[in-house]
């Protein structure tokens, strides 16, 4: 658990990347705002956490998955959130499974001698004990 209540704070750096996505080159954002927008996404994401928190609870698990983040945003009325959190998880649960399904592939050195080559070394038939 936190120590002090700034460590419950997400880094500002992160923070500031999304606000200046989020806004147009032309606009600047002072720093009272920046620290404001910190602190309410901050307490966002307590929120939102807590509440999946106690779905996950329920359901008898001590692993918060994605639904329990989806049935939170749902009793928290944050239903704009929902369809972009779900288009998010499936790339996501799309990429994980593409990656354990691409073969494993041998790069050119690993690769080199490999081919038509064969073992010196020839088994020896078990003996009977």
């Amino acid at each position: 658990m936190a120590e002090k209540l700034e460590d419950l704070n997400l880094p500002n750096a992160s923070v500031q990347k999304i606000i200046k996505e989020a806004l147009p080159d032309t606009v600047n954002i002072g720093k009272d705002a920046r620290s404001a927008l910190s602190r309410a996404a901050s307490v966002f994401v307590l929120y939102v956490t807590s509440q999946a928190s106690n779905e996950a609870q329920k359901a008898n698990r001590k692993t918060l998955i994605g639904q329990d983040i989806i049935t939170a945003l749902e009793e928290l009325e944050f239903e704009n959130f929902i369809e972009p959190l779900k288009d998010i998880l499936k790339e996501f649960k799309d990429s994980k499974t593409k990656k354990s399904n691409k073969p494993k592939k041998l790069n050119e050195e690993e690769n080199d001698g490999i081919e038509g080559e064969e073992d010196d070394e020839t088994e020896e038939p078990m003996e009977d004990v």
